[in-house]
């Protein structure tokens, strides 16, 4: 699978794509992660990407050429299945949209800035709107990262425990049940019985009750979908 993160601040994405997971699975020839910063696309001599919006809105605009140009350059080398903005009211991230992308080769990620992109571009580049939450960041690059590491660990071979990845959160529209390790008493607070019992099946049933009494608890509205 192939990511290719257009930026305004690329130096924001190089720490958390570097490292754990992502960083195996590219090592492994499973994933790569391609960064490019928009201002390498710009005419303009001192690299300037943004421009006062049209009317009497306020905050600077990410401009279409560059952008335009960027996206252009990339889709001449190879065929992209989605080009993906990250916006604030896009379609929400989810574990089962994550599951999709997994399944895809390769991607582009516009990461948003300033007060926004220049519509044109979500109408005529864009085909796919995401947002990570109802809340406003700086800019998109910290959307873009939370969606790569949780779509690349997903990749077969990434994680050295695929069951891992399988039993996550949101999953099967579930949290979760605790987990425990060793030592299984610690200051008088014990591991659950059944955990200790070495019986698969009791342990799997217990696993799912508690997973069912959290979500029921914790996040009622997982259990709607």
């Amino acid at each position: 699978m192939r990511i290719d993160i257009l930026s305004a601040v690329p130096e924001l994405l190089e720490s958390p794509l570097s490292h754990s997971i992502i960083k195996r699975a590219i090592n492994k020839g499973l994933a790569e992660i391609h960064i490019h910063n928009i201002r390498d696309y710009t005419l303009d001599k001192h690299k300037k990407i943004d421009d006062y919006a049209f009317g009497f809105s306020a905050g600077m605009v990410m401009q279409i050429e560059p952008i335009d140009r960027l996206i252009s350059h990339l889709k001449s080398e190879r065929e992209y299945d989605e080009v993906i903005y990250t916006s604030p009211d896009g379609e929400v991230f989810d574990q089962p949209m994550a599951n999709s992308m997994s399944l895809l080769n390769n991607v582009i990620i516009l990461c948003g800035h300033y007060k926004g992109i220049d519509h044109r571009i979500r109408e005529h580049l864009i085909t796919k709107e995401v947002s990570v939450g109802d809340f406003v960041l700086t800019g998109g690059e910290l959307a873009a990262c939370i969606m790569a590491d949780a779509v690349i660990r997903l990749i077969p071979g990434a994680m050295s425990d695929v069951e891992s990845a399988l039993s996550d959160s949101f999953q099967d529209n579930l949290l979760a049940p605790p987990v425990y390790s060793r030592p299984a008493e610690y200051k008088g607070w014990r591991v659950p019985d059944i955990l200790l019992s070495g019986n698969e099946a009791k342990v799997k049933e217990w696993e799912y009750e508690q997973a069912l009494e959290r979500t029921k608890r914790l996040r009622p509205d997982l259990l709607k979908k």
